[in-house]
C-alpha cells in the first residue's frame, strides 16, 4: 500500500452537502487521452455535454447559507449559465485532511477532489493528467504544485502569500506607526499592545490545533529569501532548526511564538482559545495579531462591524534588510482517472471555469492561479515592498524526498504538524523546556532522517 501523509485542513464548520445531482458516469475507467486543460475553450468545448459530477472540498463554510462571500451554490449557478447540462454537486467535510485520504484509497470521492498529501509518484494512480508541465506552465501559476514526471495532475484552487492578520485600530492605539520587520520589532509591538490597549497582543488559536500548523508556512522563502530552500536545500541541510544568528530561518520563526507565550503576550489560557470566536474578536479589536494564511482575512472582515480594521502584514523577518513572502498554491483540484470520459471532460471544464472565469481566488483573498490574471487582492496592500517568491520544484529524482524525511523524522512540517507547534506553546507557558532544547530535539530527528534516507548533506545551519 502506498504511503499517505496527513495534511492540515482549513475547514471551518460541520460537514454538509449541496446536492444538485448525483455523481454520474459509470463508463470507461481509462483517461480521456485526447483531453487536456490547454485545449479547452470555455463556452465552446463540451457545450452540448451532459454530465453530473461530484466535487469533494474542505470549504465547509462556503456551503453554509450564512456564508458572507460567494457560496458554492452561487458559483455552481453561475457555471450553469455557461454549461446548463453539467450538473455539479459539492460535498464538504470538516475533517478533510483525514477523510480525504480514506476516501481516496476507497475511490469514494466522486470526480473532483482537493488532492491530499500523497506521494508525487502516486499521483498518476488516482488522478487524470491535465497536460504536460511545459504546456500547463503557459496556462497556470504554481505549475509544480502537483506535478510529476513531466505531467500536471492538480490545478491549485488559489495561490497565497503568507503573513500575519492584524487589527489596524489596535496598532494605532498602541502607537505602532510602522509595521515590524524583524522578530525583535514584532515582540516590541506586542509589548506595546499589551501596555497600551486591552487587546490580546497575539492570539495563538492553540485549541483548534490545525491553526498552529500555519507557523510552518514561514520557514521557507519568507525566512530565507531563497525560493529553492524548502524544495531543494532543506532536504540536504543538517541542523535546519539551529540559530543562524541573524534573525532568519526556521529558528527565528518559531522563536517568535515561544517568546510571545513566555512573555505573556498571548491569551491567558491557551487551552481555551476559540477559533470561531477569534474571528469576531479580531474584527472588534480584542485581538491584535494572529498568525494565519491570507485566506483568513476575508473571514475576519466578515465577522463583525469593523471590516476595515482587519488587515494583513508581512511576516516580521528580514534577510539582509529585505522582506520576502512565500507565494504558494493552496489545495489543488485533482480529477478522478477512474470515472467516465464524459465526467472527466465535464470535470476539467469546471476546474478551468473556476480558475479563469469564477473570480474564486480573488473573492477569497487569494492570488489568481490563471497566468493571464496578474491582479493582487487589496489585502496585500502592505506588501508593496515585499518580494513574492514561488518555490522552485524539487530536484529530479527527489520529488518524494521531503515527504520521506517528514515521515521518518515525524516532524510533519507543513503536513499537519499541529501538535509539534503546540508543544512550543506548552513549553513556553509552563517553562518545562527551553526553546533551544526544543530546536535541538527537532534537529536530532531531522538529522536522523537524513541518515535513514542516505541523503548527501550539503549544508549546515550555523551562526553567521
Amino acid at each position: 500500500m502506498m504511503s499517505l501523509k496527513k495534511i492540515a485542513a482549513a475547514a471551518v464548520a460541520g460537514a454538509c452537502v449541496i446536492g444538485l445531482a448525483a455523481c454520474g458516469g459509470s463508463g470507461s475507467s481509462g483517461a480521456a487521452t485526447d483531453l487536456s486543460y490547454p485545449s479547452i475553450e470555455l463556452g465552446k468545448t463540451g457545450k452540448d455535454l451532459k454530465a453530473s459530477i461530484k466535487v469533494f472540498s474542505n470549504r465547509t463554510d462556503m456551503a453554509q447559507a450564512s456564508y458572507p462571500g460567494t457560496s458554492w451554490k452561487q458559483y455552481v449557478a453561475e457555471f450553469n449559465k455557461m454549461y446548463p447540462n453539467i450538473k455539479v454537486e459539492i460535498q464538504t467535510d470538516a475533517d478533510y485532511a483525514k477523510d480525504s485520504l480514506t476516501r481516496l484509497q476507497g475511490n469514494d470521492w466522486g470526480d473532483i477532489m482537493l488532492i491530499p498529501a500523497v506521494d508525487r509518484s502516486d499521483l498518476s494512480t488516482y488522478f487524470l493528467p491535465y497536460g504536460s508541465t511545459s504546456d500547463m506552465d503557459k496556462e497556470i501559476k504554481y505549475v509544480h504544485a502537483q506535478e510529476y514526471g513531466g505531467n500536471v495532475y492538480g490545478v491549485p484552487s488559489t495561490g497565497a502569500a503568507v503573513g500575519i492578520v492584524y487589527n489596524k485600530a489596535v496598532f494605532a492605539k498602541a502607537g505602532i506607526t510602522e509595521l515590524p520587520k524583524t522578530p525583535e520589532e514584532f515582540i516590541n509591538a506586542l509589548k506595546a499592545i499589551k501596555s497600551k490597549t486591552d487587546a490580546t497582543p497575539l492570539y495563538t488559536n492553540y485549541a483548534a490545533g490545525w491553526t498552529m500548523g500555519a507557523w510552518d508556512q514561514y520557514i521557507g522563502g519568507t525566512a530565507t529569501g531563497d525560493n529553492k530552500y524548502m524544495s531543494q536545500e532543506l532536504l540536504h541541510t543538517k541542523d535546519p532548526f539551529a540559530n543562524p544568528g541573524d534573525g532568519t530561518h526556521a529558528y527565528n520563526v518559531y522563536k517568535i511564538l515561544y517568546d510571545a507565550v513566555a512573555g505573556k503576550l498571548t491569551e491567558d489560557d491557551y487551552s481555551t482559545t476559540d477559533w470561531e470566536g477569534s474571528k469576531t474578536q479580531m474584527n472588534s479589536g480584542k485581538i491584535g495579531t494572529m498568525v494565519l494564511g491570507s485566506w483568513a482575512v476575508s473571514q475576519m472582515k466578515a465577522a463583525g462591524d469593523h471590516p476595515d480594521d482587519v488587515a494583513y502584514m508581512p511576516f516580521p523577518i528580514s534577510v539582509d534588510g529585505k522582506q520576502y513572502t512565500s507565494s504558494a498554491a493552496d489545495y489543488s483540484y485533482g480529477i478522478n482517472k477512474k470515472v467516465s470520459k464524459d465526467n472527466q471532460e465535464a470535470s476539467m471544464i469546471f476546474v478551468k471555469w473556476l480558475t479563469e472565469k469564477s473570480n474564486f481566488a480573488y473573492n477569497e483573498g487569494g492570488v489568481s492561479v490563471a497566468k493571464s490574471d496578474t491582479r493582487l487582492p487589496e489585502l496585500y496592500g502592505d506588501f508593496k515592498d515585499v518580494k513574492f517568491l514561488e518555490d522552485e520544484p524539487a530536484a529530479k529524482g527527489e520529488e518524494d524526498l521531503f515527504n520521506d524525511l517528514n515521515s521518518d523524522s515525524e516532524l510533519a512540517i507543513n503536513t499537519g504538524g499541529d501538535s509539534r507547534v503546540q508543544s512550543i506553546v506548552e513549553a513556553a507557558a509552563t517553562g518545562s523546556k527551553s526553546y533551544d532544547d526544543i530546536m535541538k530535539s527537532w534537529n536530532e530527528k531531522w538529522n536522523s532522517a537524513l541518515k535513514t534516507e542516505g541523503v548527501d548533506v550539503k549544508y549546515t545551519t550555523v551562526a553567521k
